[in-house]
């Protein structure tokens, strides 16, 4: 069994020179693969850097909303220069998030705008990040081309209403530690119908921790866990969960 890990902040401060350690643990896990996400330059660089270090780690980079304040033509360019680098395979997290609102709306949408554009134009998918803001981000994405080359809601919470919206226009969709959470049942109904092909697993680490960590530090190798939660909801084993969102993540981030 091999467990792909869609999203992770491996980039992050409290992995900082242990990569290998939570690999290793990983491995024990199943979890053979991950995608480390970027949100600002410096998470970006980190990003690069890890996929350059590790087989089996692959980039996102992109501006996430809390920084969407920042963005400009530099930040443009040098997102560019990674996004085109071999092991950078998608570009985000990029999104909406009127929970923080760290920049302002308006700037989220146009940056947000821009950067799914610019991931068409490379021919790359986009990893959502949306929290209270599903109705513009929709509008968004239904506005947009991300149906050609793909795009992941990271993190996906929604109802079943929502999660049909969604994959309307084409897109995946990432469950985390969440899908775990006894009280989170509108995440549960959306994971029981959702189809094979579209869904997807990630850890968000080392946020959301699943059960039955949950209120320890996340990390990557928890995705079994996950899919262990999914595989309960649906009634089938593990090993099915995995084989589909395996497979699923290395489509959608075109490797090989």
């Amino acid at each position: 069994m091999e467990i792909f890990d869609s999203h992770t902040h491996l980039n992050d401060e409290p992995f900082r020179d242990k990569e290998q350690y939570y690999l290793d643990r990983a491995a024990k896990l199943s979890v053979t693969k991950a995608a480390v996400a970027g949100q600002d330059p410096e998470f970006n660089r980190r990003a690069v850097e890890l996929s350059n270090q590790f087989d089996n780690l692959y980039a996102i980079v992109g501006y996430c909303p809390d920084v969407a304040k920042d963005w400009n033509q530099a930040a443009r360019d040098q997102l560019i220069e990674q996004l085109r680098l071999p092991k950078t395979v998608a570009l985000g997290e990029i999104g909406l998030d009127y929970y923080w609102d760290e920049s302002p709306r308006n700037i989220q949408r146009k940056v947000f705008e821009e950067q799914v554009e610019l991931a068409h134009s490379l021919k790359l998918p986009v990893n959502i990040h949306t929290r209270d803001a599903f109705e513009d981000t929709y509008e968004i994405l239904k506005n947009s081309k991300v149906s050609e080359y793909g795009g992941i809601l990271h993190n996906f919470n929604g109802d079943p209403e929502w999660l049909h919206k969604f994959l309307d226009l084409g897109l995946m969709m990432s469950f985390s530690g969440v899908v775990s959470f006894t009280k989170a049942v509108d995440v549960h109904a959306s994971a029981k119908i959702i189809p094979w092909d579209r869904m997807l697993i990630e850890t968000d680490a080392p946020y959301l921790t699943p059960k039955p960590y949950r209120g320890k530090q996340n990390e990557t190798g928890y995705a079994h866990y996950v899919a262990q939660a999914i595989a309960d909801l649906r009634g089938v084993s593990i090993q099915e969960v995995a084989d589909h969102t395996y497979r699923n993540a290395m489509r959608i981030y075109g490797i090989k």
